[in-house]
């Protein structure tokens, strides 16, 4: 049996893919997901990976989803905190309640997780975790203040929390996708897809399997000597 992955945010998108990557690799995948049921029974049909509900923002939600996928599938050796959601609007228009979904969602979905993970992963001597970001933590964006904060606060959460895991053979790393092909951009309009793919170098945006194979490298048994560090994979749009 391979070691048992969880991927949040995991019936769609990248997080589809991450999970679809890792049960390739001899993993035993579980996924959450939010709200969409029947995409999570369609992924569950495609890819026989069982897919378990639960908000990712609630603490106590997380600690009994994680409870679940232990009982269910084995005790979580590899998390991916994938789930994220945007609340787009310039900060000057934007609700306190949509400043306030998007980084419980995005940023404290991160600890709430980890903190439901880390005692089990300290306990055995091993654990990889996984954040994805964004190029939008990095570079910032227009009308995006509170996904680009969220995103932006998981890569100072990674670096700490590596920190503090690393001698239990535990680690923590996060990578920053920058345009790819899922549902946030489907709908952006053809101009303005001209405009994004004129500023990234490799000339087109990124697939989602692409971000799914650094996180196979990420989490495997031979990558311990990798924490805290952030991968870039935005086709140069990006570079420090």
């Amino acid at each position: 049996m391979g070691r048992v992955a969880l991927v949040t945010g995991g019936t769609r998108g990248i997080g589809a893919a991450i999970a679809t990557e890792l049960k390739a690799a001899g993993y035993e995948v579980a996924v959450n997901y939010g709200g969409n049921d029947e995409a999570a029974r369609a992924f569950t049909a495609d890819h026989d990976v069982p897919a378990f509900k639960w908000d990712v923002a609630d603490h106590a939600a997380c600690a009994a989803g994680v409870a679940q996928v232990t009982e269910q599938v084995g005790p979580v050796e590899v998390l991916i905190n994938n789930a994220g959601i945007s609340r787009d609007g310039f900060c000057h228009k934007m609700t306190p309640e949509n400043w306030d979904r998007v980084l419980d969602v995005d940023l404290s979905s991160c600890f709430h997780m980890s903190h439901a993970v880390l005692g089990e992963m300290r306990g055995s001597g091993f654990g990889r975790i996984v954040n994805i970001s964004s190029i939008n933590g990095q570079a910032g964006q227009l009308g995006v203040a509170n996904y680009a904060a969220a995103k932006a606060g998981m890569l100072g959460f990674t670096k700490a929390l590596a920190l503090e895991n690393a001698a239990k053979g535990i680690t923590v790393n996060a990578v920053c996708p920058g345009y790819v092909a899922t549902d946030l951009i489907a709908g952006v309009a053809d101009d303005m897809m001209v405009r994004i793919v004129s500023g990234i170098p490799v000339g087109r945006i990124g697939e989602p399997d692409e971000i799914a194979r650094c996180v196979l490298f990420l989490v495997a048994d031979e990558a311990g000597f990798i924490t805290g560090s952030t991968l870039s994979v935005n086709g140069g749009a990006y570079m420090i």
